[in-house]
Protein backbone atom coordinates (compact mmCIF):
# COMPACT_ATOMS: atom_id res chain seq x y z
CA UNK A 1 0.00 0.00 0.00
CA UNK A 2 0.43 3.93 -0.47
CA UNK A 3 2.94 5.09 2.43
CA UNK A 4 2.06 8.25 4.24
CA UNK A 5 3.72 11.06 4.98
CA UNK A 6 4.17 10.29 8.32
CA UNK A 7 5.97 6.76 7.45
CA UNK A 8 7.94 8.84 4.70
CA UNK A 9 9.44 11.25 7.14
CA UNK A 10 10.39 8.07 9.68
CA UNK A 11 11.54 6.25 6.69
CA UNK A 12 15.53 6.91 6.17
CA UNK A 13 15.87 5.26 3.02
CA UNK A 14 17.92 7.06 0.52
CA UNK A 15 16.19 8.37 -2.38
CA UNK A 16 18.02 6.92 -5.88
CA UNK A 17 19.69 10.31 -7.93
CA UNK A 18 17.03 11.57 -10.55
CA UNK A 19 19.10 14.87 -11.78
CA UNK A 20 21.44 13.19 -14.41
CA UNK A 21 19.70 16.10 -16.63
CA UNK A 22 21.54 18.48 -14.98
CA UNK A 23 24.63 17.88 -17.26
CA UNK A 24 24.94 20.02 -20.06
CA UNK A 25 25.00 17.53 -22.90
CA UNK A 26 21.51 16.40 -21.97
CA UNK A 27 19.66 19.67 -23.52
CA UNK A 28 15.89 18.38 -23.52
CA UNK A 29 14.37 20.57 -25.50
CA UNK A 30 17.17 20.30 -28.69
CA UNK A 31 16.36 16.65 -28.34
CA UNK A 32 12.75 17.38 -29.58
CA UNK A 33 14.10 19.02 -32.55
CA UNK A 34 12.90 16.38 -35.55
CA UNK A 35 10.23 14.60 -33.41
CA UNK A 36 7.38 16.84 -33.98
CA UNK A 37 5.69 13.27 -34.88
CA UNK A 38 6.47 11.57 -31.76
CA UNK A 39 5.49 14.51 -29.71
CA UNK A 40 1.98 15.06 -31.44
CA UNK A 41 1.35 11.39 -31.27
CA UNK A 42 1.69 11.24 -27.33
CA UNK A 43 -0.50 14.67 -27.24
CA UNK A 44 -3.11 12.54 -29.39
CA UNK A 45 -2.99 9.85 -26.75
CA UNK A 46 -3.32 12.10 -23.92
CA UNK A 47 -6.51 13.93 -25.76
CA UNK A 48 -8.14 10.39 -26.03
CA UNK A 49 -7.44 9.08 -22.54
CA UNK A 50 -8.87 12.64 -20.97
CA UNK A 51 -11.75 13.49 -23.12
CA UNK A 52 -14.92 14.33 -21.18
CA UNK A 53 -12.52 15.19 -18.14
CA UNK A 54 -11.39 17.64 -15.96
CA UNK A 55 -9.59 18.32 -13.04
CA UNK A 56 -8.45 20.27 -10.26
CA UNK A 57 -4.73 19.89 -9.92
CA UNK A 58 -2.55 18.41 -12.77
CA UNK A 59 0.89 17.37 -11.71
CA UNK A 60 3.40 16.25 -14.78
CA UNK A 61 6.46 14.45 -12.98
CA UNK A 62 9.57 14.61 -14.88
CA UNK A 63 8.25 16.92 -17.74
CA UNK A 64 11.49 17.99 -18.45
CA UNK A 65 11.05 21.73 -19.98
CA UNK A 66 7.53 21.86 -19.86
CA UNK A 67 6.32 19.84 -23.62
CA UNK A 68 3.02 18.55 -22.21
CA UNK A 69 2.12 21.24 -20.18
CA UNK A 70 0.59 23.91 -21.98
CA UNK A 71 -1.64 20.61 -23.19
CA UNK A 72 -2.43 19.67 -19.78
CA UNK A 73 -4.06 23.13 -18.66
CA UNK A 74 -6.72 22.36 -21.35
CA UNK A 75 -7.40 19.79 -18.64
CA UNK A 76 -6.86 20.94 -15.10
CA UNK A 77 -7.43 24.15 -13.04
CA UNK A 78 -3.76 24.29 -12.16
CA UNK A 79 -0.84 22.36 -13.62
CA UNK A 80 2.13 21.81 -11.85
CA UNK A 81 5.56 20.57 -13.54
CA UNK A 82 7.42 18.45 -10.82
CA UNK A 83 11.35 17.88 -12.23
CA UNK A 84 14.36 16.47 -10.87
CA UNK A 85 16.40 18.58 -12.79
CA UNK A 86 17.33 22.08 -12.51
CA UNK A 87 18.67 22.56 -16.14
CA UNK A 88 15.27 21.37 -16.81
CA UNK A 89 13.25 23.24 -14.76
CA UNK A 90 16.03 26.21 -16.26
CA UNK A 91 14.88 25.59 -19.89
CA UNK A 92 10.68 25.61 -19.00
CA UNK A 93 11.27 29.25 -17.68
CA UNK A 94 11.79 29.95 -21.43
CA UNK A 95 9.47 27.54 -22.90
CA UNK A 96 6.96 28.28 -20.50
CA UNK A 97 7.33 32.05 -20.78
CA UNK A 98 3.80 33.81 -20.90
CA UNK A 99 2.40 31.29 -18.07
CA UNK A 100 3.40 31.81 -15.04
CA UNK A 101 0.63 30.37 -13.98
CA UNK A 102 2.27 26.69 -14.32
CA UNK A 103 4.08 25.86 -11.55
CA UNK A 104 7.66 24.65 -11.71
CA UNK A 105 9.40 22.62 -8.42
CA UNK A 106 12.38 20.56 -8.15
CA UNK A 107 10.75 17.32 -7.48
CA UNK A 108 11.14 13.56 -8.13
CA UNK A 109 9.06 10.87 -8.92
CA UNK A 110 9.57 8.87 -5.88
CA UNK A 111 9.58 12.05 -3.54
CA UNK A 112 6.88 14.24 -4.78
CA UNK A 113 6.31 16.14 -1.77
CA UNK A 114 2.22 16.92 -2.20
CA UNK A 115 0.33 15.99 0.62
CA UNK A 116 -1.56 12.50 0.47
CA UNK A 117 -4.36 12.20 -1.98
CA UNK A 118 -3.86 16.31 -3.13
CA UNK A 119 -3.59 15.05 -6.56
CA UNK A 120 -6.40 14.25 -9.10
CA UNK A 121 -4.16 14.14 -12.39
CA UNK A 122 -0.94 12.88 -12.61
CA UNK A 123 1.24 12.52 -15.70
CA UNK A 124 4.35 10.61 -15.96
CA UNK A 125 5.52 10.32 -20.01
CA UNK A 126 9.27 9.56 -20.88
CA UNK A 127 10.34 8.43 -17.52
CA UNK A 128 9.61 5.14 -17.33
CA UNK A 129 12.91 4.16 -19.26
CA UNK A 130 15.01 5.70 -16.64
CA UNK A 131 13.45 3.20 -13.90
CA UNK A 132 14.31 -0.30 -13.72
CA UNK A 133 12.37 -1.25 -10.45
CA UNK A 134 9.32 1.78 -10.68
CA UNK A 135 7.93 0.22 -7.64
CA UNK A 136 9.23 3.18 -5.46
CA UNK A 137 7.49 5.72 -7.83
CA UNK A 138 4.14 3.62 -8.33
CA UNK A 139 3.75 3.64 -4.20
CA UNK A 140 4.23 7.59 -4.28
CA UNK A 141 2.11 8.09 -7.54
CA UNK A 142 -0.98 5.81 -5.39
CA UNK A 143 0.02 8.14 -2.19
CA UNK A 144 -0.48 11.93 -3.51
CA UNK A 145 -3.44 10.57 -6.02
CA UNK A 146 -6.78 11.72 -4.65
CA UNK A 147 -9.53 8.70 -4.22
CA UNK A 148 -10.82 9.66 -7.90
CA UNK A 149 -7.45 10.21 -9.04
CA UNK A 150 -6.45 9.29 -12.70
CA UNK A 151 -2.59 8.48 -13.36
CA UNK A 152 -1.23 8.42 -17.34
CA UNK A 153 1.98 6.43 -17.47
CA UNK A 154 4.16 6.32 -20.54
CA UNK A 155 6.13 2.98 -20.59
CA UNK A 156 9.15 2.36 -23.24
CA UNK A 157 7.58 -1.08 -24.68
CA UNK A 158 9.89 -3.72 -25.52
CA UNK A 159 7.53 -6.45 -26.78
CA UNK A 160 6.26 -4.57 -29.68
CA UNK A 161 5.81 -5.50 -32.92
CA UNK A 162 9.49 -5.67 -34.65
CA UNK A 163 10.88 -7.67 -30.70
CA UNK A 164 7.43 -10.00 -31.13
CA UNK A 165 9.03 -11.11 -34.34
CA UNK A 166 13.34 -11.05 -33.89
CA UNK A 167 12.56 -13.21 -30.71
CA UNK A 168 9.92 -15.30 -32.62
CA UNK A 169 12.46 -16.24 -35.33
CA UNK A 170 15.23 -16.97 -32.65
CA UNK A 171 12.75 -19.16 -30.94
CA UNK A 172 13.12 -16.88 -27.63
CA UNK A 173 10.24 -15.94 -25.09
CA UNK A 174 9.59 -12.16 -24.47
CA UNK A 175 11.33 -11.52 -21.13
CA UNK A 176 9.13 -10.02 -18.39
CA UNK A 177 11.38 -8.45 -16.56
CA UNK A 178 13.06 -4.59 -17.80
CA UNK A 179 15.44 -5.26 -20.12
CA UNK A 180 18.74 -2.37 -20.63
CA UNK A 181 18.93 -1.43 -23.88
CA UNK A 182 22.15 0.59 -23.01
CA UNK A 183 25.45 -0.20 -25.07
CA UNK A 184 28.30 -1.10 -23.44
CA UNK A 185 30.22 1.74 -23.08
CA UNK A 186 27.39 3.58 -21.90
CA UNK A 187 26.56 0.60 -19.10
CA UNK A 188 30.35 1.09 -18.34
CA UNK A 189 30.45 4.91 -17.89
CA UNK A 190 27.40 4.60 -15.56
CA UNK A 191 25.39 6.71 -18.11
CA UNK A 192 21.80 7.34 -17.34
CA UNK A 193 19.70 3.86 -16.81
CA UNK A 194 17.90 2.95 -20.21
CA UNK A 195 15.21 -0.04 -19.94
CA UNK A 196 12.53 -1.37 -21.77
CA UNK A 197 9.33 -2.96 -20.15
CA UNK A 198 7.18 -5.32 -20.71
CA UNK A 199 3.63 -3.42 -20.40
CA UNK A 200 1.93 -6.67 -18.39
CA UNK A 201 4.63 -6.64 -15.44
CA UNK A 202 3.90 -2.93 -15.37
CA UNK A 203 0.07 -3.84 -15.24
CA UNK A 204 0.99 -5.94 -12.44
CA UNK A 205 3.50 -3.45 -10.42
CA UNK A 206 0.83 -0.57 -10.56
CA UNK A 207 -2.07 -3.17 -9.35
CA UNK A 208 0.24 -3.66 -6.34
CA UNK A 209 1.03 -0.20 -5.80
CA UNK A 210 -2.82 0.33 -5.71
CA UNK A 211 -3.36 1.67 -9.18
CA UNK A 212 -6.07 -0.28 -11.57
CA UNK A 213 -5.04 -0.07 -15.35
CA UNK A 214 -8.41 1.00 -17.35
CA UNK A 215 -7.32 2.07 -20.75
CA UNK A 216 -4.49 1.19 -22.91
CA UNK A 217 -3.31 3.17 -26.07
CA UNK A 218 -0.39 2.24 -28.49
CA UNK A 219 1.63 5.27 -29.14
CA UNK A 220 4.00 6.54 -32.14
CA UNK A 221 3.15 3.35 -34.47
CA UNK A 222 4.77 5.29 -37.26
CA UNK A 223 8.03 6.06 -35.20
CA UNK A 224 10.44 5.58 -38.12
CA UNK A 225 12.97 8.31 -39.55
CA UNK A 226 12.24 6.14 -43.38
CA UNK A 227 8.48 7.34 -43.03
CA UNK A 228 9.36 10.37 -41.49
CA UNK A 229 11.35 11.19 -44.82
CA UNK A 230 8.41 9.75 -47.27
CA UNK A 231 5.12 10.77 -45.44
CA UNK A 232 3.94 14.33 -44.88
CA UNK A 233 3.54 15.07 -40.94
CA UNK A 234 0.09 15.32 -41.05
CA UNK A 235 -0.69 12.07 -42.78
CA UNK A 236 1.34 10.43 -40.06
CA UNK A 237 -0.32 11.56 -37.51
CA UNK A 238 -3.86 11.29 -38.92
CA UNK A 239 -2.62 7.52 -39.29
CA UNK A 240 -1.60 7.55 -35.74
CA UNK A 241 -5.41 8.61 -34.65
CA UNK A 242 -6.84 5.73 -36.25
CA UNK A 243 -4.33 3.50 -34.78
CA UNK A 244 -3.94 4.24 -31.47
CA UNK A 245 -6.90 2.08 -29.95
CA UNK A 246 -7.20 -1.14 -32.71
CA UNK A 247 -3.17 -1.74 -31.68
CA UNK A 248 -3.28 -1.34 -27.88
CA UNK A 249 -4.26 -5.03 -26.87
CA UNK A 250 -1.40 -6.13 -29.02
CA UNK A 251 1.20 -3.99 -27.64
CA UNK A 252 2.26 -2.94 -31.20
CA UNK A 253 4.34 0.18 -30.78
CA UNK A 254 7.28 0.89 -29.19
CA UNK A 255 5.19 4.00 -26.62
CA UNK A 256 2.44 2.20 -24.65
CA UNK A 257 0.19 5.07 -22.84
CA UNK A 258 -1.74 3.59 -19.54
CA UNK A 259 -4.41 5.39 -17.66
CA UNK A 260 -4.66 4.44 -14.28
CA UNK A 261 -7.32 5.38 -11.37
CA UNK A 262 -6.77 4.74 -8.07
CA UNK A 263 -7.83 1.48 -6.27
CA UNK A 264 -10.05 2.44 -3.21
Amino acid sequence: MAKTMTDQTNNTKQHRRADQYNDPKHNYRKYWEGREYENAAEEVAIKKLLRGKHFKHAVDVGGGFGRLCLLLEEYADKVTLAEPSQQQLDLAEGFLEGHPEIDRQLLQADDLGFKDGSIDLLTMIRVMHHLPDPAPEFEEIARVLSDDGWAIIEVANYVHALNRVKHLVKGKRLPVKPVDIRSAANRRSDEIPFVNHNPHTVTRQLEHAGLQVEKVLSVSNLRSTRLKKILPRAVMVNVEKALQRPLASIYFGPSIFLLARKIS
